[in-house]
């Protein structure tokens, strides 16, 4: 319990991934040098084409059985904490065989997943101790944060034991991308609730506002008023400091004895037996609907959706469990109205689970996020996703490729103000970019470049890719048998380049030319009718005497010679007008 600070573990080295298989077995190795492979650096990097996509899809359904998530040996009273830990290692590395077969055998390319055991010690615990295991999911991918076994071992554990997906970052989809994924998950039988916990933080903010504007401008009967009032308002009266340290967290090793009597009396709320069975009603069909559920809401379901045998006497008991970064410390968070949990937008931030009461009777329990094994995804995808950490990034190519594919062209120069290169005469006009193209175009209009001057594609690949993840450049992933493109509401708002090119060119063109400014001398002198060469005794010939402006060009038969004005006024008038002519030159 001492040891050194957990850390997850989702990517090792292959000499720490070796160090860590043998302490697990507890038995010493010997390295063959004969089964040497050598893999190309092209093979497991960059995107899948559509038929080598389509058969490991096919491989993935065939050895979906065989993907499940590591199951806690049983034990009860009488099993030592040794005996236990024991257990706990031998069943983790069978697992871990497992696994490993898959990859040699099948030939499958798993995603990352956790390799440390200390966070799967605490799945199994908030499994064991909840009542309601709640998954987590991002709205834009629910189906690459689902994990299926997940529900099947909470279920192994207890069939008492309820399961529900919250869908969180809801905001970011449409009504009828919701209604969509709502219809979709009706077919499996899974309960979904659509919930936001930034937005719902931000109207929770801004009511307290306004609560603290109407507190300061009305009388104190008024403020009482609102605060007692459950429609009006989520607060409920603070405990005393020293009280509530007692019932915020409560211990791990603490048996299944009434809490209540340690938590602090909270303000009366409105409950009435038709609100009640109204709420019975919707959670039995909750999957159906498709609005965002406020924090009144998200709570009365909470309290009304297990109704079999609980872990606690008098008490609901829920976990939150799912992959890291999809948003379950900022969820208890926006519940409990304060900063209780550390947030952070680097996956892993939580490492140990923690209880919270929201208020007496209603627990919540914030597990670590695991990185389950999955076959969905390639690890692109879990960089896009926010499962894996952007700065630890190793190849910044296969992600932004991975962008550039779902992200159309003209949604990336509306939002950043460039101008990708367009597609050479001989490939397609209708192709995507590629990454090179997008870094290049991004590097040059932020200013990130090399010391050799060219633009710098790691930096800007790290700042496109959390602009994918912050939702910036959405792009929702569709329930089975959509259609990706239909399902893009969002991207049919902002037309395309060439199209708004087209109108542009379908108008009628002004001048647009630049207003010369040209002084007197400049203008005459480039209008000339007849020009010839500079050459002595034939300067009027050019239209142009100095001084005089333009001068009629005498013939032939009017009997001047054009030589003759040189040598009737002498030298003197000779260098007046070379003076003369000079100056105009000059100016």
């Amino acid at each position: 319990e001492a040891g050194p600070e957990q850390r997850s573990a989702v990517e090792r080295r292959p000499l720490e991934e070796f160090l860590a298989t043998a302490e697990l077995a507890g038995t010493r190795f010997v390295a063959e040098r004969l089964n040497i492979q050598f893999v190309s650096a092209q093979s497991r990097t960059g995107l899948l084409t559509a038929q080598e996509a389509q058969h490991v899809q096919q491989l993935h359904e065939e050895n979906r059985r065989f993907l499940r998530i590591p199951r806690r040996p049983y034990w009860d009273r009488t099993t030592s904490a040794e005996d236990l830990k024991q257990a706990e290692r031998e069943s983790f590395l069978e697992w871990r065989r497992q696994l490993a077969h898959l990859e040699e055998e099948k030939k499958l390319i798993l995603t990352p997943f956790e390799r440390n055991l200390e966070f799967w010690r605490q799945l199994w615990r908030v499994i064991e101790r909840s009542d309601i295991v709640v998954q987590i999911v991002d709205a834009r991918n629910p189906l690459l944060f689902r994990c299926q076994d997940l529900e099947s071992y909470v279920k192994e554990v207890s069939s008492d034991k309820e399961n529900m997906i919250l869908i969180n970052k809801a905001d970011l989809l449409s009504e009828e991308q919701r209604a969509a994924w709502a219809q979709f998950f009706e077919k499996e039988g899974v309960k979904v609730v659509f919930w936001s916990a930034l937005a719902e933080c931000k109207r929770l903010s801004g009511e307290e506002k306004v609560l603290a504007e109407s507190t300061s401008a009305g009388s104190a009967l008024q403020y009482q008023f609102l605060v007692s009032d459950d429609d009006s308002s989520d607060e409920y009266e603070d405990c005393e400091d020293d009280e509530e340290d007692a019932w915020q967290t409560c211990s791990e090793d603490e048996g299944g004895g009434k809490v209540n009597g340690i938590a602090p009396k909270r303000v009366e709320r409105i409950d009435s037996t038709a609100v009640q069975h109204a709420v019975q009603e919707q959670n039995r069909n909750i999957r159906n609907f498709s609005h965002l559920v406020q924090r009144n809401e998200l709570l009365e379901i909470f309290k009304t959706m297990h109704n079999g045998p609980r872990v606690k006497d008098g008490e609901v008991n829920v976990g939150l469990v799912g992959y890291p970064n999809v948003g379950k410390s900022s969820t208890i968070n926006t519940i409990l109205g304060d900063k209780k949990v550390s947030v952070s937008a680097t996956p892993g931030r939580t490492k140990h689970f923690q209880t919270l009461y929201v208020e007496p009777g209603l627990c919540l329990c914030d597990c670590p996020g695991l990185v389950m094994p999955s076959f969905i995804s390639t690890k692109a995808e879990m960089i896009c996703s926010g499962i894996l950490p952007i700065d630890q990034m190793r190849d910044h190519v296969p992600p932004i490729s991975l962008i550039s594919f779902h992200i159309p062209r003209n949604i990336l120069e509306a939002t950043y103000g460039i101008s990708i290169i367009r597609p050479r005469e001989d490939e397609d006009p209708d192709r995507k970019p590629t990454a090179e193209e997008l870094l290049t175009a991004y590097g040059y209009m932020r200013g990130f470049m090399t010391a050799h001057g060219q633009p710098d594609q790691p930096r800007s690949a790290r700042y496109v890719l959390k602009d994918y993840v912050n939702g910036k450049l959405l792009y929702c992933h569709p329930p089975p048998g959509i259609d990706p493109n239909d399902f893009q509401h969002q991207h049919k708002r902002c037309p395309d380049s060439r199209t708004v090119q087209a109108n542009r060119q379908a108008k009628p063109e002004k001048n647009t030319k630049a207003k010369q400014i040209e002084n007197v001398v400049d203008k005459t002198f480039f209008h000339q009718e007849n020009v010839r060469a500079l050459m002595k005794g034939a300067r009027a010939t050019m239209g142009y005497r100095p001084g005089s402006g333009l001068v009629s060009v005498p013939t032939a038969n009017s009997g001047n010679v054009v030589g003759k004005p040189w040598k009737k006024h002498g030298n003197r008038n000779k260098k007046e007008k070379v003076r003369r002519l000079t100056k105009h030159l000059e100016a």
